[in-house]
């Protein structure tokens, strides 16, 4: 009977199972049965078995399932691989939850409406070319079409769908799944689809299959930008995997996903797609910072008057910075007026064109894309950025031209810039310019008719991004001014500015000794010995050729000027470890060492000078005696003689090449000046294996700035720089002052 392809009620005996009982638990039934690929095709002897709850009839050849009909209890029908074509022509179970009708041969649908309790159904691998019937599969979950001839999505609108597989069919675009709002997982895959419009409303969808479909553009994905709940994205196969970086611009547009092509997203490549597509300021910062210091190391390396103030202390520079048309070009210039014998406006260059009022060389130097591009690969920029679709960079000769003249430079920039000059070497003072009244802002901007309305909009958004650079970063200004007033922006940013500059404190200083010097004179005239405040230092004296100056300014090595800079320190940097304190002193003492000529190293080649043999200028008041060698007293004449900054040039005028080797005096000599003796015969004698190279040559030094010929002001916090002969006297040598 088995060869007939009947089913017998042996064979449905011995292929029962779980057993279970009546409600009055004296009769026992079994509610399974199984009967995978045994070549049936008449099961017409199960109508008997009314009590299965679960039937298993795959890979036969079974046509009719009439039997069915008398089976009310039964949850889960498995016919796949059979010969069936009609569409559940059977009695509907109430219970019926589950059904496989897969590898069939049906070719329409009709109406489940009475399937009640229907939740999964698969009708895989039919003829089916469209889809009805279910509109009122109120508890259906799972539906699976896939391999069918559908064409057009339809029918399950309003379905409680969570599982939705359309695989193989002939769909050419997603339509008719706007109102599936619990769908979960979707296969569209093998298909013609070529966008993704259709998707943008699933927003509880987590797994898209979309292999091997006409998918051909990145920009797609902007459909599915906000499927944030969207874990899993399939588009292998598709044309849009020739495009260049595929993977890292899908990754960029989707961050949430953790599968991409069946391959799994690590945090490293979401990381490399950010820095890529979108990087952080910080980022395109470093990378700017890398190319401008790859092509400078490639130039002739030579002194730089910013950095020959001090080893201690950096160059001073002020930075004024805010959104587009803030004002801060118009304060800088204004401040470096009222300020014009402490700053210098810095000038950078761009590559845009001049706006009305602007002039070349004053506010920008104007310059093309290819002439920008040939000083980047010059090594002439510190920084660069880019803005509003153009280029803009500040070049060393800009802040050059401004220290020779023994000045501070003062700049004005975007906050892409403030981020790339913090690369640098240089330790500005930044000061931010916010507008708070948006409106009146904006009408700045209009009112100017140099900007679109796109522009304007642009502009006006970055106001929160200044905001929040100087909330998420605390210490990355060291002032905030707002600037709806340009007016009343310039009086704060001139207080502010005073403050930096010790000025206040010197007016109060001034007007104390006045007082004093009120009350001590009966005369009221001022006398030679003013009242100094104990927490500053005493003003050292300038001598020039010219007169004598007296000039207050803070020396590095002066205990108020330590424990100020002690104190910002502390503020804005992490408290760190004996370790990395020690591992700091270490490093900043070889540079010292390199800088003086101590120890040669990495440093040497840059502070290399010419040397000229010349015969000692230096008196032979002792011919029996010869040069000693002490090491602290070599590093305080060097370091005082080499640390000589810019700003004496703007009292002394003109000088010398120094003479280093009157710096090699025994550690006996006098303060009087007196320098040791030479060898006999005006020989110079050679120098032993440990001093330093050339100590016997006269080298030419680069020189020393001139500055501006009028008396300098008082030197500040801002721009920290000895004087000539407070350096020259910590050396020990008193004579030097009178020869510059």
């Amino acid at each position: 009977m088995e060869k007939d392809g009947v089913l017998t009620a042996d064979m449905v005996s011995s292929s029962v199972y779980g057993r279970g009982c009546l409600g009055s638990g004296l009769q026992h039934f079994y509610h399974s049965l199984s009967l995978p690929s045994h070549n049936l095709s008449d099961v017409s002897v199960l109508s008997k078995y009314v009590h299965l709850q679960k039937l298993e009839l795959p890979h036969n050849k079974i046509k009719d399932l009439s039997c069915v009909s008398h089976m009310p209890d039964l949850a889960i029908l498995d016919a796949s691989h059979n010969e069936i074509s009609n569409f559940f022509e059977f009695q509907p179970p109430k219970n019926l939850e589950e059904v496989n009708f897969s590898h069939n041969r049906m070719t329409k649908m009709r109406d489940l409406s009475a399937y009640l309790s229907l939740c999964k159904l698969d009708l895989d691998h039919n003829s089916l070319s469209e889809i009805t019937g279910l509109e009122q599969c109120c508890r259906l979950t799972h539906l699976s079409l896939a391999h069918n001839k559908i064409s057009r999505i339809s029918g399950v609108d309003g379905l409680p769908l969570t599982h939705l597989s359309l695989r193989g069919n002939q769909l050419e675009r997603i339509e008719g799944l706007e109102n599936l709002k619990r769908l979960q997982v979707l296969d569209l895959s093998l298909n013609r689809i070529t966008s993704l419009s259709g998707l943008q409303n699933l927003h509880l969808l987590g797994s898209i299959d979309l292999e091997r479909n006409l998918i051909s553009k990145i920009e797609e994905c902007k459909h599915i930008h906000d499927l944030l709940l969207l874990r899993d994205l399939n588009l292998l196969g598709n044309p849009v995997q020739e495009q260049p970086d595929y993977r890292l611009a899908i990754i960029f547009l989707l961050q949430h996903l953790t599968v991409l092509d069946q391959e799994k997203v690590t945090a490293e490549v979401k990381v490399s797609s950010i820095n890529k597509y979108d990087p952080p300021l910080d980022v395109v910062a470093a990378r700017d910072h890398m190319t401008h210091l790859v092509y400078q190391l490639m130039q002739p390396q030579v002194l730089y008057d910013s950095t020959l103030p001090s080893v201690d202390s950096p160059y001073p520079m002020l930075v004024l910075t805010g959104p587009q048309c803030c004002g801060k070009r118009e304060l800088a210039h204004r401040l470096c007026q009222e300020f014009s014998e402490y700053f210098a406006h810095g000038t950078s260059h761009t590559t845009r064109g001049p706006y009305y009022g602007e002039e070349n060389g004053i506010d920008y130097h104007f310059v093309s894309e290819e002439d920008f591009q040939n000083m980047i690969h010059m090594g002439e920029f510190i920084q660069t950025m880019e803005y509003g679709g153009h280029r803009y960079g500040l070049t060393r000769d800009a802040v050059e031209d401004v220290a020779r003249e023994g000045l501070a430079c003062c700049l004005h920039m975007e906050l892409e810039g403030v981020f790339s000059l913090k690369k640098s070497c240089f330790e500005p003072r930044y000061i931010l310019l916010i507008p708070t009244q948006v409106g009146k802002y904006t009408g700045h901007l209009k009112s100017r008719g140099l900007y679109t309305q796109a522009q304007t909009d642009v502009a006006v958004s970055r106001i929160d991004l200044y905001a929040r650079t100087n909330r998420q970063h605390p210490g990355f200004f060291d002032n905030v001014i707002p600037c709806d007033d340009w007016e009343e922006a310039f009086q704060t940013l001139r207080r502010v500015v005073k403050e930096y500059l010790l000025l206040e404190e010197q007016d109060e200083g001034e007007n104390i000794n006045n007082n004093n010097n009120n009350r001590a004179s009966p005369d009221n005239t001022s006398t030679a010995s003013g009242h100094i405040p104990e927490e500053k230092p005493p003003s050292p004296v300038l001598r020039s050729e010219t007169g004598t100056h007296s000039v207050t300014a803070l020396d590095p090595s002066d205990p108020y000027y330590r424990s100020y800079i002690t104190r910002i320190q502390a503020e804005l940097s992490p408290q760190k470890s004996h370790t990395e304190l020690a591992s700091i002193r270490r490093r900043e003492q070889l540079v010292r060492e390199a800088i003086v000529g101590k120890s040669p190293g990495v440093y040497s080649q840059l502070f290399k000078s010419s040397a000229q043999t010349a015969p000692s200028s230096l008196p032979n008041n002792d011919p029996e005696r010869h040069f000693h060698e002490d090491s602290s007293s070599d590093d305080s004449r060097a370091s005082s003689a080499l640390s000589v900054p810019s700003s004496a040039g703007a009292l002394c005028g003109p000088v010398e090449p120094l003479d280093i080797s009157a710096l090699e005096t025994p550690k006996d000599q006098t303060a009087s000046g007196r320098a040791s003796d030479v060898p006999h015969k005006g020989k110079v004698a050679s120098p032993s294996s440990d001093r330093r190279p050339g100590s016997d040559v006269n080298p030419i030094l680069p020189p020393i700035p001139t500055g501006r010929q009028t008396p300098a002001p008082p030197t500040s916090a801002l721009s920290p720089r000895p004087s000539s002969n407070q350096a020259v006297g910590e050396g020990g040598d008193a004579n030097m002052a009178g020869d510059t």
